[in-house]
């Protein structure tokens, strides 16, 4: 079994910045895919950004490419999601997902076996 921990959410003004963190226990993924994903109010779950742990390679949406950056730390097990130029649009129950079966970033939500609880990013105007 894998725990996914998020912690770094928050209340930020537009223009502001978060950096979430996503703590992994349990089995380890040494080459194995990981993201974000997002849940704004009322809509469905969406995709953020994804990266390859054991290459580093990354996607990102549309949405937030060029805004934020996903990272890992090898050592520590920790996935990272560095928020900058947050608009409100941004708010959402964020959420780290790691995949058992892929190697490559993926987009999609059914590749990943394994999802944190989520944490809460208020973006206000």
């Amino acid at each position: 079994q894998v725990q996914l921990l998020e912690s770094g959410g928050g209340l930020v003004e537009a223009g502001g910045s978060l950096r979430l963190s996503c703590a992994a226990s349990g089995r380890t993924f040494s080459r194995n895919a990981m993201g974000w994903f997002r849940q704004p109010p009322g809509r469905e779950r969406e995709f953020v950004a994804t990266l390859s742990w054991l290459g580093g390679s990354t996607e990102y949406d549309n949405s937030v490419k060029g805004r934020f950056t996903i990272s890992r730390d090898r050592e520590k097990n920790m996935l990272y999601l560095q928020m900058n130029s947050l608009m409100p649009e941004d708010t959402a129950v964020y959420s780290c997902a790691a995949s058992s079966k892929r190697l490559t970033p993926t987009p999609r939500e059914y590749d990943y076996d394994y999802w944190g609880q989520g944490t809460q990013v208020t973006v206000s105007s």
